[in-house]
């Protein structure tokens, strides 16, 4: 070949500038090029040795140098893939690469960051410029007769092309790196940045520094490898030991035998694992070999609760493992990783476009060699393609948790309370996910029991039923009624469905008071005291017309009740008490006979009131509220059976009645939510004037 000199094929002479400032943040993506360029190499050579059109030696074994020269200040990437011909050089480096770097940087150099390229695949090999004032290449092609060939460019838009001096087949790819890019010579900072991103490419990878003094170890003679540099052979006598026999006497036993060991040169070690787990079928991995990928890739060395193995070849290639942790539940200090891969080569962690804003609280790996790389992230939202391939995460994630709920409860009873802020926040982001765990998702009751919605509904439908038959003996038995006034009657039911109610608690403690009443009364109410329960059973509320739910305390329900005496006089005579008492007009206050006698008075919030009290509370970030704000949405209830509410009654005129009244409200306050500091201190000092007038 004649030594050639020339012009790279690029518009610009400040290409290498804009590539050096370009994606700084990450400029440590050309490792990741140049290794992904020889991985390529490789799998082509392999590839022509499988089409029969190229033998490749018995003893191949294909690999990746990386070599580091502090002293030097270079970087060496060297792989025994197919090489490049001269002219191939000529086309794929001095034409399509420094072409398309021009267009490439022409196309992006304006985006803002949040419109960043996901992959950079294409940089390739012009990467190298991000850190090198020179690079060189020397490289031989596989093909019969092929010249080597030696290129050089110093960074700017001139290159030297010359017959090389390379004796095997493959590329050696030199950096001269640059005086701010020194860091990338070091052996502890490339074995850092090579894990980052190729701890899982298809070929072995080994990182060595040039001029590195030889290390050693020791091998059983029989391990020997044909490899293997011996350095000395070694005869380790066998080892004996004095102990006494059954007789009690005194003999010399061997506990080791002699060995034959050798010391070699120690072998180099790949930084990569070519056959990661979320490559093989799931038949084919232990629970075990699940555990430590997680520890590994993650370094989380608490155990996941379980995973999902994601294995698919239609419509499109992805496999990958999502790992459900064990999450915090507080939502702001929620943290996962989900690394996307393709084709084995790290993308990035967290892409929101290919994977669910909800999965982002799992860890795992998503391997999709099809997914579009070259292309902004914006052009990825707008994807048909990458959003079929969310859906499908997101549906494999339902069929999950859905089949550990039909088959393995009492495990996914064990994992809800881990997992039950990941489903709920899924569920408020997804309306599909949301609909397909709808009758899934559980609920932790007052007694401690796991129940899903149909199980919680189940005796209310039974009721219904029960009642829907007595209905229909005493209809067929009832000749005075009409068949117009029973279609109308059904009209009416068809056009307004009576919502069946679930009560909540929100704090077991706080709302001690009524968990006592539901539960002497047979009834039931579920827990949800995470601070994003109000938006969930809002949504649940939303996709299902057949129920409601309802805290604990925003109604004193009838079943508490008994409706048997009119009380409209001691209503009225209580609320009149009750408002001048508290000097507050908008309050409601009721008088109810309830079965407890021991309960004196009960304070209720409406359901929409206490809602938008926790909206408002969200969005004041936890700024104090006037507590006036819902006033007109309280509803005081009075026992009338209650030995205090009836002295009250029957004795209005006295001058302790307001002072019982201040105190009747605020111990019916303190069920529902802490006293101010200012009524705090009111109350004590009320209930200490209270106990004087006893003791006297």
């Amino acid at each position: 070949m004649e030594n050639k000199h020339g012009s790279l094929s690029i518009d610009s002479e400040n290409l290498f500038p804009i590539i050096k400032k370009w994606l700084y943040s990450d400029h440590d993506i050309f490792y990741r090029e140049l290794i992904s360029n020889g991985c390529d190499a490789i799998t082509k050579l392999k590839k022509l040795d499988m089409m029969g059109e190229y033998s490749l030696p018995a003893d191949y074994k294909p690999k990746i140098q990386v070599i580091v020269s502090p002293e030097d200040k270079t970087l060496k990437f060297i792989d025994n893939g197919l090489g490049m011909t001269a002219e191939e050089v000529e086309e794929y480096i001095n034409q399509i690469a420094f072409s398309g770097a021009a267009d490439f940087i022409e196309k992006y150099k304006d985006k803002s960051n949040d419109d960043q390229i996901i992959g950079h695949f294409g940089l390739g090999f012009y990467s190298a410029f991000m850190v090198a004032d020179e690079v060189t290449i020397d490289t031989l092609s596989y093909k019969e007769g092929a010249t080597p060939v030696h290129w050089s460019c110093d960074g700017g838009t001139e290159f030297d092309m010359v017959d090389g001096d390379m004796d095997r087949i493959g590329t050696e790819i030199t950096l001269y790196l640059n005086e701010d890019c020194l860091e990338f010579a070091n052996e502890y900072r490339a074995r850092e940045v090579i894990e980052k991103y190729c701890s899982f490419m298809p070929t072995e990878i080994y990182l060595e520094k040039a001029n590195a003094p030889e290390e050693y170890e020791t091998i059983d003679k029989e391990d020997r490898r044909e490899t293997d540099k011996v350095i000395e052979e070694i005869h380790e006598e066998a080892k004996t030991e004095e102990k006494e026999n059954e007789n009690g006497e005194k003999e010399i036993v061997e506990i080791s035998p002699a060995k034959d060991k050798l010391k070699i040169v120690k072998r180099p070690v790949p930084l990569n694992d070519i056959t990661p787990l979320w490559t093989k079928n799931p038949n084919e991995c232990s629970d075990d070999d699940y555990k430590a990928f997680y520890r590994k890739v993650f370094l989380d060395y608490k155990e996941p609760l379980f995973w999902i193995h994601l294995n698919m070849d239609y419509p499109f290639n992805l496999k990958g493992i999502l790992y459900f942790p064990k999450i915090n539940t507080e939502y702001d200090s929620i943290e996962g990783t989900i690394k996307l891969y393709n084709n084995q080569v790290f993308i990035a962690d967290n892409i929101k476009e290919v994977i669910p804003e909800f999965l982002m609280l799992l860890k795992g790996v998503i391997d999709c060699p099809d997914l579009p790389l070259n292309v902004s992230r914006s052009a990825l939202q707008n994807d048909g393609f990458v959003k079929k391939i969310s859906e499908y995460i997101t549906k494999k994630v339902a069929d999950k948790l859905i089949g550990m709920c039909k088959t393995e409860k009492e495990s996914y009873e064990k994992y809800w309370d881990d997992i039950s802020p990941f489903i709920k926040y899924g569920c408020l982001k997804d309306e599909k996910f949301c609909d397909k765990m709808n009758d899934y998702i559980l609920f932790k009751d007052i007694n401690d029991k796991y129940q899903t919605l149909p199980e919680l509904l189940a005796p209310v439908e039974e009721e219904k039923t029960e009642e829907n038959s007595e209905n229909a003996e005493n209809a067929n038995s009832d000749t005075t009624d009409s068949a117009e006034t029973a279609d109308n009657e059904n009209d009416t039911e068809e056009k307004e469905p009576k919502r069946e109610t679930v009560y909540y608690v929100t704090d077991k403690v706080q709302q001690g008071q009524y968990i006592a009443m539901f539960k002497e009364q047979g009834m039931n109410a579920v827990i949800l005291d995470h601070n994003i329960d109000t938006s969930f059973i809002t949504q649940l509320e939303q996709r299902n017309e057949h129920y409601q739910f309802m805290r604990i305390d925003a109604d004193v329900t009838d079943a508490l009740k008994d409706e048997s005496a009119d009380l409209s006089d001691a209503t009225a005579t209580l609320t009149e008490i009750f408002k001048s008492a508290l000097n507050n007009d908008k309050l409601t206050v009721k008088a109810e006979a309830l079965k407890n006698e021991e309960l004196a008075s009960v304070l209720t919030l409406s359901e929409q009131g206490r809602r938008m009290q926790d909206m408002m509370k969200m969005y004041s970030m936890g700024a104090p509220m006037d507590p006036n704000m819902f006033a007109a949405d309280q509803t005081l209830t009075l026992n009338a059976n209650n030995a205090l509410v009836k002295f009250i009654l029957e004795n209005k005129d006295s001058e302790h009645v307001p002072m019982f009244a201040e105190q009747l409200y605020d111990l019916a306050l303190i069920s529902n939510q802490p006293l101010s500091p200012e009524a705090m201190t009111k109350f004590v000092k009320r209930s200490n004037e209270i106990m004087l007038m006893l003791a006297k």
